[in-house]
């Protein structure tokens, strides 16, 4: 979620298979800055308040650290839309379809491949993984460690340490321009950085009240958790 198949980057993001998820070109996949600003933690908790809903793009690299050189192990894009509390759809569109949607209580991960649908509680796993950061409660500082780490070319960079040792990821970054997000850079305790660029973001759109009810596909085989 074959080479790449969205159902392994899955694999990666806790949000959605325990339960997200870009970064700008001018960012460096290195490490996030560490100058001090005030900015991007009043962004981040405005951002957090002010956004009941969203929807956009993105476009995902997976990246992984051989001596020198950073190396793009995997790549992949599509869109997304949310409503808080717990409800989303992150759908990849390429290189291979798959979507997770949530309704605020099951997930549902459909693999469009194989037309099989994997459902599972929602629970509270969502808590401390990247997804509780754009779709979650309000309550971020319960399971995250929140510090501002500086701005680069433009961009404000927020740090968030989940609390619980329970997780996949060390540390995530939120850059934000502008009130909003504009990536995010996930790292992992297996050395692997998932890097995700965030576009064409609509802040509070009208959204259908029916948008976030899963429709089981025709014919789809039923995989229960």
């Amino acid at each position: 979620m074959n080479a790449f198949k969205p159902s392994k980057v899955m694999n990666r993001f806790p949000v959605f298979s325990a339960g997200l998820v870009t970064l700008v070109a001018a960012v460096s996949l290195v490490g996030i800055p560490t100058m001090a600003s005030a900015n991007a933690l009043e962004q981040f908790k405005r951002f957090v308040t002010e956004t009941r809903s969203a929807r956009g793009e993105f476009n995902q690299r997976m990246v992984r650290g051989e001596g020198d050189k950073l190396r793009v192990s995997s790549q992949s894009s599509g869109s997304f839309a949310f409503s808080r509390p717990g409800k989303f759809i992150w759908n990849y569109k390429k290189p291979y379809e798959q979507v997770l949607q949530s309704d605020g209580t099951n997930l549902y991960i459909h693999d469009q491949d194989l037309n099989q649908v994997t459902v599972r509680a929602l629970g509270n796993a969502i808590g401390s993984s990247p997804a509780a950061i754009l779709f979650g409660s309000n309550d971020l500082e319960k399971n995250f460690t929140l510090s501002d780490a500086g701005n680069k070319d433009g961009i404000d960079w927020l740090q968030a340490i989940p609390k619980t040792k329970d997780t996949q990821f060390e540390r995530i970054g939120i850059g934000l321009r502008d009130g909003l997000p504009v990536g995010m850079e996930l790292r992992d305790s297996f050395g692997q950085v998932s890097v995700i660029n965030f576009t064409r973001f609509e802040k509070n759109p009208s959204l259908p009240a029916n948008q976030f009810k899963f429709v089981m596909p025709k014919g789809a085989d039923l995989l229960q958790q």
